[in-house]
């Protein structure tokens, strides 16, 4: 008789429930969110498992790879599905929430999310970290002229590279500025040289790697872009059509229906948001900063007539979507005329 076992991932300790085939449950305890721990609060139901479930979630990945390549045969949950079938509890704790998830695994009503591999996660944390820099270094900047701006000192338009030089021209007869701004100054040179060597170190993977190269024949498409779209799509055959990938990124319209009421929202804005962002940068690129015409760019501007060039974009980034995954699956660079396509 096969047990369905569960686990609630926090931080620091994770909540376990193992059911049997009838929903009674054979054991419940809490367990350090270590994958080693994980693996050995099962070894003694090992042959009896049928399925383990977790919601997804920060630590969920580390824990997942860890049962799998213990043989065990994981599922991980997604959330806004879990989180609705968990809502009908009472009482929402740790124990209620592991044994609502054993319950999941044992009816078969989850909604199974696709786990990215690690070279995927790392490409991702690498893309991660350099959008962080680059919003620290715009967060200071901004702090810099908020704090001038008290003394009607104003920095104005200026180049990235020549902003301190302007900052310390205005501030060359204040002492006490000087003081107090001079820091910040040496805190944004500081990231600024750490944002352009991860910069470097990024664009460096994308130019090296064949698939993102493949991608970047596609006019607009650039390498934060490619790599963005590996690294979110990461197996390309888990979509069976192409046309799957802009609805999972959520560049299609939403649907709402109920009675007599029916209509099409604004895209869903579902899925890896960093992915749709570099999409509609690339879409923008092509749109308004390439002079080279394609099959895709006359069929956007198409679109630009009679709906608008904000409405052109975000279709043309549906359309990217697509057209980078088939490239993908067929191997085949991008044919700029539709014959070819």
């Amino acid at each position: 008789m096969p047990k369905y076992a569960a686990f609630d991932v926090s931080v620091n300790d994770s909540a376990l429930c193992i059911l049997d085939a009838d929903g009674k449950i054979v054991e419940e305890t809490k367990i350090a969110s270590e994958a080693d721990a994980v693996t050995e609060a099962l070894r003694q139901h090992r042959a009896e498992i049928g399925l383990v479930g977790l919601e997804a979630g920060p630590m969920s990945q580390h824990l997942f790879d860890g049962l799998a390549e213990a043989g065990y045969p994981v599922v991980c949950c997604e959330t806004r599905h879990t989180k609705a079938f968990l809502k009908a509890r009472r009482n929402k704790t740790d124990r209620n929430d592991a044994k609502g998830i054993a319950q999941m695994m044992r009816t078969g009503l989850y909604q199974e999310v696709h786990v990215k591999t690690r070279a995927s996660q790392e490409i991702r944390t690498q893309l991660g970290a350099r959008k962080t820099l680059q919003r620290q270094m715009l967060d200071l900047q901004n702090s810099i002229r908020g704090l001038l701006k008290n003394f009607g000192l104003k920095v104005g338009r200026v180049s990235a590279d020549g902003f301190a030089a302007k900052v310390r021209q205005l501030i060359v007869s204040e002492p006490a500025l000087q003081q107090a701004i001079e820091p910040l100054l040496e805190a944004l040179a500081e990231l600024r040289k750490e944002f352009k060597d991860l910069d470097r170190q990024v664009r460096r993977l994308a130019r090296k790697d064949e698939i993102c190269r493949l991608f970047m024949t596609v006019q607009g498409v650039g390498e934060l872009t490619a790599l963005s779209f590996k690294a979110g799509v990461d197996q390309p055959q888990r979509f069976a059509k192409s046309k799957s990938v802009g609805a999972h990124f959520g560049l299609t319209p939403s649907r709402y229906e109920s009675g007599e009421i029916a209509y099409d929202g604004r895209i869903s804005k579902c899925g890896d948001g960093s992915v749709r962002e570099h999409l509609y940068e690339a879409a923008h690129a092509m749109l308004n900063n390439t002079k080279k015409w394609s099959w895709l760019k006359s069929w956007a501007m198409e679109i630009a007539k009679r709906r608008g060039m904000e409405k052109a974009k975000v279709a043309l980034a549906r359309r990217l979507a697509e057209v980078l995954h088939r490239m993908w699956c067929d191997g085949t660079t991008f044919q700029w005329q539709r014959a070819a396509a």
